[in-house]
């Protein structure tokens, strides 16, 4: 390891999964009929090895209703540590219309952020995952305590 530093490591897909279930934003990314992609920020939760979100009428709804693929990504990054993570997962989505299942949905409290009304549950089947981490590497973080004054100890 060069320097002393970590090196990324690729991770397994029960972490991947159990990394997406920690955080509540994600990126939703689908490409137009015209190969121009898009990538949204939305809350999400993970359902078994599915993710949810919430979406209005727009172009996240018009890709799953055009059969086209769609990309999720999540992350959590430490700046001033230089770590942290990132998941990709690749897969199709569809609404869910199931009344059981949206009253299911409905008691896990998907709250999107945003303030305009998010009536359509779209579930991603994940059909591939793949994910990164940069651990915290040796000497990456100095201590230094205060004594009452201000002083270095």
């Amino acid at each position: 390891m060069p320097g002393g530093r970590q090196q990324v490591q690729v991770l397994d897909r029960a972490t991947c999964l159990a990394l997406l279930g920690s955080v509540p934003i994600g990126r939703v990314a689908w490409a137009d009929d015209r190969g121009r992609v898009t990538v949204l920020p939305v809350n999400f939760l993970l359902d078994g090895d599915t993710v949810v979100f919430r979406s209005a009428a727009g172009g996240k709804l018009a890709a799953v209703a055009a059969g086209r693929p769609l990309t999720f990504e999540a992350d959590d990054v430490e700046p001033a540590l230089k770590m942290g993570w990132s998941v990709v997962a690749e897969g199709f989505g569809a609404v869910v219309t199931d009344p059981g299942e949206l009253r299911r949905l409905e008691s896990l409290r998907l709250a999107p952020w945003a303030p305009e009304p998010k009536p359509v549950y779209v579930r991603i089947a994940i059909r591939r995952v793949s994910g990164r981490r940069l651990p915290l590497h040796p000497g990456g973080v100095r201590v230094e305590h205060l004594r009452p004054g201000g002083t270095s100890a």
